[in-house]
């Protein structure tokens, strides 16, 4: 596979720079990598108004926010059920803009349950779609990858092997690199934390990073602390400390028996080992090279329809990434802390072999995440848009003179 693509647009400004641009991200991930292109966006078009729905991160890259994460992160088919009558209004008010005709850019950033059916608005009202991060087709619903590439001007992609699915049907897909690679996620201060925690140079650390969502969290607090516990007594002396969400308050983790850091750069940094829930901050882990384990707990109506749904060999983004088992999985009932603590111990000792194996698959995945610089290839591809629905434009009016 072909490393991502530079763009044919470059760095400097379209001919028509856009005035508004609707970012829709539903979860930390998504808030993450909208910030990044609301921050590319302003330095290129200092004038561009952005909206959307997100968190504190693209609030503060100046996305005036629609609707906020605390509301919009859910996952799993019963849970979502529970929230229909707000996705439904939600939904209609972002509607509501697209047919008003004042929005330039529409930039949906993977949550494909909303924001598939708000990219079909938007191409119906003639609005342009730059679709980033694209729905996980590769693991269930393989439909969306056609209907996707039917009504997206460009699918923006962050794994290397996914733009062959979206091609195959026509869609014009790039592969932009992954956003976790970007300068704004340098190496953490693994020393600043330790001080903070008051934890001694010789005392092993133990993170948990149980989940971005107030169900993930709740879910994952009992075999989470369980575990830790477990690994406790199995290696006297450790420390376990439990990463926060940007997007969640600390009450959120109240039932967690452990000091909470939302610095989860330099948290990886100083752990020896971690238990990660499924999801980005498996590839988060992995780029920081800390040894982990991954688990996952959900509904158990949830848990039944994925087991018939998902397609995949591997749940972990990492191990998906890597084409191999690199990392253990834990899902449902399997997450029990005595087993995970079994697969953990061996990671905290240096010398181990399954410590070595697993950082040199940890290092095969971030060769192949590619390089840094996801967020100007994805303002590379609006120019792209915006020249080409530009150039279409004046042609037409042409032939109307």
């Amino acid at each position: 596979m072909d490393g991502p693509s530079d763009g044919a647009a470059g760095p400097g400004p379209s001919h028509l720079p856009p005035r508004n641009v609707l970012i829709l991200a539903g979860e930390a991930s998504g808030d993450a990598h909208g910030a990044g292109v609301a921050r590319e966006m302003r330095r290129r078009w200092p004038r561009v108004a952005l909206a959307g729905t997100g968190g504190p991160r693209m609030a503060a890259e100046g996305v005036l926010l629609l609707e906020e994460l605390e509301q919009l992160a859910v996952m799993g088919f019963a849970e979502v059920a529970r929230k229909l009558g707000f996705f439904r209004r939600l939904e209609a008010r972002i509607r509501r803009r697209l047919v008003r005709g004042r929005t330039d850019l529409v930039v949906p950033v993977d949550y494909p349950g909303l924001n598939m059916r708000t990219a079909s608005a938007a191409a119906a009202a003639g609005v342009p779609v730059l679709y980033y991060v694209g729905p996980q087709v590769w693991a269930w619903k393989p439909g969306r990858a056609k209907r996707l590439a039917r009504i997206a001007d460009r699918i923006a992609l962050i794994l290397p092997f996914e733009p062959p699915i979206y091609e195959v049907h026509g869609g014009r897909a790039v592969f932009v690199g992954h956003p976790l690679l970007d300068k704004e996620n340098a190496d953490g201060d693994s020393e600043d934390l330790a001080r903070r925690l008051k934890i001694g140079r010789d005392c092993p650390v133990l993170a948990l990073f149980p989940g971005s969502r107030l169900q993930e969290i709740e879910r994952h607090q009992q075999p989470f602390t369980a575990t830790a516990r477990e690994l406790e007594r199995r290696a006297p002396g450790l420390r376990t400390v439990v990463c926060r969400a940007p997007s969640m308050p600390a009450r959120a983790y109240r039932r967690y028996p452990f000091p909470l850091t939302r610095d989860g750069a330099s948290l990886r940094a100083l752990a020896a080992a971690g238990l990660v829930k499924s999801g980005t901050s498996t590839l988060e882990a992995a780029l920081a090279g800390m040894p982990f384990v991954t688990a996952y707990v959900t509904h158990p109506a949830t848990w039944l329809l994925a087991r018939r749904l998902v397609r995949v060999p591997h749940v972990a983004l990492a191990n998906l990434v890597a084409g191999k088992r690199v990392v253990p999985e834990f899902l449902q009932s399997d997450a029990s802390p005595r087993a995970m603590a079994s697969a953990l111990r061996p990671l905290l000792d240096e010398s181990s072999a399954e410590r070595r194996s697993m950082l040199a698959g940890l290092a095969s995945v971030r060769t192949a995440l590619g390089g840094p610089g996801a967020a100007r290839r994805v303002v590379d591809l609006a120019e792209e848009i915006l020249r080409e629905r530009s150039g279409a434009a004046s042609f037409a009016a042409g032939r109307v003179a």
